[in-house]
């Protein structure tokens, strides 16, 4: 693997500012928190230092690959990456590469790899879901306007490529086919289901698209870059899809349970944007299947929620509605079969984290 530092592209604007200051692991791992979950990492006197000082080398690098001469192009990269995070996908692949030999430099670059990939869908999705606040910080498109969020969104794919290309062309492959049902997953959600098509059924398939396909390449970079036995990866990836399902689908109940989250999202944000989600879409067949309540709640739904009173009474009515407490049974189902898939694993702390994961995923506080 060759050094990026050296490459011709930082000719096209790559690279420190010349007042960027030097970034110290050791300070970034000191501030580290692991994400709920984790806490099997944190205990273990090996994994544990192994995997925070990693993180700290992924932070570094991540501000590194985003940082550009140009004055616009270093701040409007550099806007989410400094909002904070959980930097789950990364953590993901740095703990799946235990399974091998977790040493190896690749790794880290692939952990990169995969949180600028987030990265950049997180710009695109702000403008097409015209969401004011991500990680409560304006959003990008609210400070500098769309077509530079987009802009930036491209940039930092860009960025992405450029340090997958150098891990080679099976990496390469596996960041295009992700890149591809990232789109795709953005696409069918924008046009909706077909006529024919069931909407529970098609939103699954968007979010397995949007979310589950790039946390599923993340544990399967772990897996290839540290060495790890071949047949683990096909676990790692359906272990990926199925505990990145989940998330989204707790995150779905937690926009209407009331509370305000650390993202900085706040109740009910889904509902004002018109956003589907699985309490709604639950709702509607419930009305459907001719549910009186569901029919009351879904006129309030679809109606002015520009309000604030309107708004919580629409969270409200939703989360006392038995469609909420259903979908938190579909989550935890999706999380149940994560946990599962994960039986050809050998026993251990990387396994353990795996699986406590995928509960924490749909126990977070709501």
């Amino acid at each position: 693997m060759t050094n990026s530092a050296d490459h011709s592209w930082t000719h096209a604007g790559h690279g420190l500012p010349d007042s960027e200051p030097s970034l110290n692991t050791t300070a970034i791992a000191t501030g580290l928190q692991l994400p709920a979950g984790f806490a099997a990492i944190a205990g273990d006197p090996e994994l544990g230092p192994a995997i925070t000082n990693n993180l700290a080398r992924v932070e570094k690098k991540l501000r590194e690959a985003i940082a550009n001469s140009d004055p616009l192009a270093d701040a409007t990269s550099r806007h989410l990456v400094e909002a904070g995070g959980k930097r789950i996908r990364p953590l993901l692949t740095l703990l799946c590469a235990h399974l091998g030999d977790a040493s190896l430099p690749a790794v880290v670059q692939a952990a990169v790899v995969v949180e600028l990939t987030h990265l950049a869908t997180l710009y695109h999705d702000d403008v097409m879901d015209s969401a004011p606040f991500r990680r409560g910080a304006p959003t990008a498109h609210e400070v500098w306007g769309n077509s530079v969020a987009v802009l930036t969104g491209d940039l930092i794919f860009a960025r992405a490529s450029i340090l997958v290309s150098e891990l080679g062309g099976r990496a390469l492959g596996i960041q295009a086919r992700t890149f591809e049902r990232l789109c795709l997953g953005q696409l069918h959600e924008t046009v909706g289901p077909r006529p024919d098509e069931d909407p529970v059924e098609h939103y699954l398939s968007v979010i397995a698209d949007k979310t589950g396909s790039l946390v599923a390449a993340s544990g399967q970079f772990g897996a290839i870059f540290s060495g790890a036995d071949e047949a683990y990866e096909d676990v790692l990836v359906e272990y990926g899809e199925k505990v990145g399902v989940a998330f989204q689908l707790a995150d779905d109940v937690i926009d209407v349970t009331g509370v305000k989250v650390k993202s900085g999202k706040s109740p009910g944000t889904d509902l004002r944007e018109g956003v589907p989600t699985l309490p709604v879409l639950l709702l509607r067949k419930a009305a459907a299947d001719g549910d009186q309540s569901a029919v009351d709640l879904l006129t309030l739904i679809d109606g002015d929620l520009s309000s604030d009173e309107a708004l919580a009474a629409a969270v409200a009515g939703l989360r006392e509605h038995p469609v909420t407490a259903e979908s938190w049974v579909v989550a935890r189902r999706w999380a149940d079969e994560a946990i599962a898939a994960l039986a050809p694993l050998p026993e251990g702390v990387v396994k353990d984290s795996l699986s406590n994961f995928a509960v924490a995923v749909v126990d977070r506080a709501s």
